[in-house]
């Protein structure tokens, strides 16, 4: 398969941007969940809110924040307030979240100067903790529980005066706390900080991001203008996100497209180019329908693998690896197990299905072979089939052949439609399962919604890209099949072929053809056809050679243009072995008339005209004559233009072979003839 995949060089530059857009697409693929869970938790249920730190918070509820934490200067250092130094960028967020024509005192709110994402996120947790106790303790329903517990310990101290507990009664639970023992305040609020852990979890920057919108409305900020604008915006970069993964995948079909077709056409050129050098010898190994079969089919097979190839190798593994990442570093990672089991249940499921089929993808194209060889045979022979009224065995023959295709094929494709319903269950299980898990997680307050709805975005996305890997997996056998097929016409050396330092012909001797001891062996056969031939085919002379049928006439005249070569011996012409000149300049200097007349689709023009096409045309009605062919053409109505089929014609038909050195001179032509 890597030896056909090299010739994959010629288009090295689309490869390269498919890997590109493919690396694009994966990016964009993987970022689509991460905005779902976006636009749910944070546009949905946190109303646009994206931080727990406010942008701008009143300075009254910031010094009561402060007396929840032992940060309050480094929470103070990323907030500046409102005054006449007010830096550019404080005005702006003010005019943005309050209105422009807003009036406020100045020194009575702070405002989030411009930090990093990184001090943002530690800004969150350091401040949250405060945030929340602070909501907590000016809530009335715990104020009035705080209060209780604080007079009740009250009333075991005889020595408190009463005004004292009475003013406690009448103040809030801010002014009550400032007032108190710093050991008692203390207590009370790691009581309700270890409250709140119980309570709330992993749930407590939610509930953070709901207080700092409590104080939004207490400033008068509008926060259905912030979720609207939070969920616009997101879902504006999501949709150009969409965009940009579409536009790559349309790329890369197309770059996909053009690459296997190029792959296709010159893997095409090179096996017709090597079946072009081919002797008989490398015909009767391959067979005629093999190598049609071996240039159509099989390069189709790899055609159609390299469509998908590149979207697997590089876009599934990146999909697969990203895809789990993002759930152990973006989710909650308490789910992680159900993805494993996704990815088991799928391999487990293709490689059963791989284990039944591959034997049969091995079988098809060998089939497809005896098809198309049998088919062959039929048509070529169909004259003689008609003669000897032997159509009832020949169909026979041809159904036997069609038959063992057709349950080789059906056996594959009930195979493979077993597989996509069988991963379909599997992926919607996994999807019920994974709302099973996540919605009691969400109930526990261990998970949000969109956490969840993101998790089951990348575990679809993670069996998509096993699916993928197991598609191509299933093709790939057929293909890598075709490519050993396509790869043995490819590497196999013709058995005549050039020697490295050709002669050249003399150009003072013409016409000479001589036999030396000439000994002949078919491929594979046990005897020689021919042994100890000798003779001389003199200028000017006729020579020719007679024998019953079978005796090697015929085999004699194919030794000459080398379609075989002699096992024993040599031919020489004009006094040179044809062994040591080019095959090219041996067959220029003959003309060679076939007992079967062969004609290839055109015009007559162009088959009278297939060895030379600058011919003239008083040559070709020359040769037209010589053919005994004038009278059939002549009945045409676009004569010599008239369009032919592939085939032969009674017409050309000759009832011997000729052999003709292509020059002739004074002395007349000379001819072999058997």
């Amino acid at each position: 398969m890597f030896k056909v995949l090299k010739n994959l060089k010629k288009t090295w530059t689309s490869v390269i941007a498919i890997v590109i857009l493919l690396c694009v697409q994966a990016w964009a693929d993987l970022e689509l969940p991460n905005y779902t869970s976006k636009i749910v938790n944070t546009g949905i249920q946190a109303g646009g809110i994206e931080n727990v730190a406010p942008q701008i918070i009143r300075k009254s509820q910031m010094e009561t924040i402060m007396m929840f934490t032992n940060d309050d200067e480094k929470i103070l250092s990323y907030y500046e307030l409102n005054t006449n130094n007010l830096s550019t960028e404080g005005k702006k967020k003010i005019n943005k979240y309050l209105g422009k024509d807003t009036n406020i005192e100045e020194n009575t709110i702070y405002v989030l100067k411009n930090i990093n994402k990184n001090d943002k996120s530690n800004l969150d947790e350091i401040i949250t903790k405060p945030l929340m106790i602070a909501y907590t303790i000016t809530d009335e329903k715990t104020q009035i529980e705080l209060k209780k517990q604080i007079i009740e310990n009250m009333q075991n101290e005889p020595n408190l005066p009463k005004d004292i507990k009475m003013a406690f009664e009448q103040m809030g639970m801010i002014d009550i706390l400032k007032q108190m023992p710093e050991e008692n305040k203390n207590k009370i609020i790691e009581q309700i900080s270890a409250s709140l852990d119980e309570k709330l979890g992993n749930m407590a920057s939610q509930v953070a991001v709901n207080i700092t919108k409590l104080e939004y409305k207490q400033l008068g900020i509008n926060t259905d203008k912030i979720q609207n604008e939070y969920i616009i915006i997101t879902g504006i970069q999501m949709l150009g996100i969409a965009l940009i993964s579409m536009i790559s995948a349309i790329t890369i079909m197309f770059l996909s497209s053009k690459v296997a077709s190029r792959l296709g056409r010159t893997l095409r050129e090179k096996v017709f180019k090597k079946v072009l050098s081919f002797t008989e010898e490398e015909f009767r190994n391959f067979s005629t329908a093999s190598l049609i079969t071996r240039s159509t089919n099989d390069i189709q097979q790899i055609q159609m693998l390299i469509s998908m190839l590149f979207r697997v190798v590089v876009y599934a593994p990146i999909i697969g690896v990203g895809g789990f990442i993002r759930v152990l570093t973006n989710s909650n990672t308490s789910m992680a197990w159900i993805i494993g089991l996704a990815i088991l249940l799928v391999i487990g499921i293709v490689l059963i299905l791989f284990i039944i089929a591959m034997p049969k993808f091995k079988k098809l194209q060998t089939l497809i072979d005896k098809l198309n060889l049998v088919s062959r045979e039929i048509l070529t022979g169909l004259p003689v089939i008609r003669a000897f009224s032997t159509a009832p065995r020949e169909e026979k023959r041809f159904d036997s052949a069609n038959q063992d295709l057709m349950r080789t094929n059906i056996f594959v494709n009930r195979a493979m439609s077993i597989m996509m319903p069988a991963l379909m269950l599997i992926m919607n299980g996994i999807m019920l399962l994974i709302i099973w898990v996540g919605g009691h997680g969400v109930e526990d307050g261990i998970m949000q919604v969109g956490d969840m709805m993101a998790f089951m975005q990348y575990t679809m996305q993670i069996i998509m890209s096993f699916l993928m890997i197991s598609m191509i997996s299933i093709m790939l056998p057929r293909a890598s099949v075709s490519a050993n097929r396509i790869n043995e016409v490819l590497e196999t050396i013709p058995k005549i072929k050039d020697l490295e330092n050709v002669k050249k012909f003399d150009e003072k001797v013409k016409g000479l053809v001589e036999f030396k001891d000439v000994s002949f062996r078919y491929p594979d056969a046990d005897q020689e056809m021919l042994t100890d031939v000798n003779f001389k085919a003199e200028p000017g002379k006729t020579t020719a050679i007679i024998g019953s049928t079978g005796s090697g006439k015929s085999t004699i005249v194919n030794l000459i243009p080398r379609f075989y070569d002699v096992t024993g011996g040599e031919i020489l012409i004009n006094g040179i072995n044809i062994k040591e000149v080019s095959v090219k300049e041996l067959r220029s200097k003959i003309g060679f008339v076939p007992q079967k007349g062969v004609l290839f689709s055109g015009t007559i023009e162009s088959n009278i005209k297939y060895s030379n096409s600058t011919m003239s045309n008083e040559q070709m009605e020359n040769a037209a004559r010589i053919a005994q062919a004038t009278e059939f053409i002549e009945q045409k109505d676009k004569k010599y233009k008239s369009e032919i089929s592939q085939g032969r014609k009674q017409c050309f038909r000759r009832t011997k072979t000729k052999i003709i050195n292509s020059k002739s001179n004074s002395q007349g032509p000379r001819n072999i003839y058997i």
